[in-house]
């Protein structure tokens, strides 16, 4: 019950990490708010995660690249819940391989809109309401953030701006008791994962290929992940701000 009775947002939080973070927060007594666009696996979810408790889930729909939507969500979620502990600003799209020659301006616009100017808007219009809790912002960025990844430019971009912006935004509101912290992920078995290795002649060995590069021999899980999160919202990491935790099983060991 390392969460109980607090409030969480999580974007992108039907499926994937996000569906991770749900099932971690409420497990832990929170009551988690879900943003997503699609509404089957999203209120699914909520439903799912309300009957199992102890926390409770509700599922508001939302495309954080719509940033005024994102605004509503807020609010919305503050109305529902009387409060705002944490935002987990984990909604974002990895493209497919894409050289520089192919990847158009306007390609690059909508990537940003979609993977940082939601973490920058979630950011912001979470802030008022964190105020009051001394709470705390979680951002869900990348190893490749760190690592760079070929071909995918415009991908590692977005998330490198994630990392600043955490370490940037944790110095201004550290003074007022709010924490911010990002976390990179390396590869985690989401249906993302599975349904670019379908893409592939062989998907198995794709998938056998991508655990082996963990030194585990494996892929993260996405409840892992939420327990990071976790983690970062709770007082446990009382005295962490503005970090970027590599939870990458390795795979950068021995690069």
């Amino acid at each position: 019950m390392r969460f109980k009775g607090k409030v969480v947002i999580v974007t992108g939080g039907s499926k994937g990490i996000g569906e991770g973070c749900a099932r971690v927060f409420c497990r832990e007594g929170g009551l988690v708010s879900i943003l997503a666009r699609g509404p089957e696996a999203g209120k699914k979810l909520a439903e799912e995660l309300t009957a199992q408790g102890p926390g409770k889930a509700i599922f508001i729909p939302c495309d954080v690249g719509q940033h005024l939507q994102l605004k509503e969500a807020i609010e919305k979620t503050v109305q529902a819940f009387g409060r705002l502990d944490c935002i987990i600003n984990n909604a974002g799209q990895h493209p497919p391989a894409m050289t520089i020659d192919e990847t158009s301006i306007e390609f690059m616009e909508g990537l940003m809109r979609l993977n940082y100017i939601s973490t920058f808007a979630g950011s912001r219009y979470a802030v008022p309401h964190l105020r009051k809790t001394r709470g705390t912002i979680v951002n869900i960025s990348s190893m490749t953030a760190v690592l760079g990844q070929e071909h995918s430019t415009a991908y590692c971009a977005t998330k490198g701006a994630q990392v600043s912006l955490t370490k940037s935004l944790a110095i201004e509101l550290g003074r007022e008791g709010i924490r911010v912290n990002a976390i990179l992920p390396s590869n985690i078995d989401t249906p993302l994962m599975r349904d670019w290795a379908a893409t592939l002649p062989d998907p198995v060995s794709a998938l056998d290929r991508v655990s082996a590069m963990q030194v585990f021999g494996r892929m993260g899980t996405i409840e892992e992940m939420g327990e990071v999160a976790l983690f970062l919202a709770s007082d446990e990491s009382s005295f962490i701000t503005g970090q970027a935790i590599e939870a990458e099983g390795g795979a950068s060991l021995d690069y």
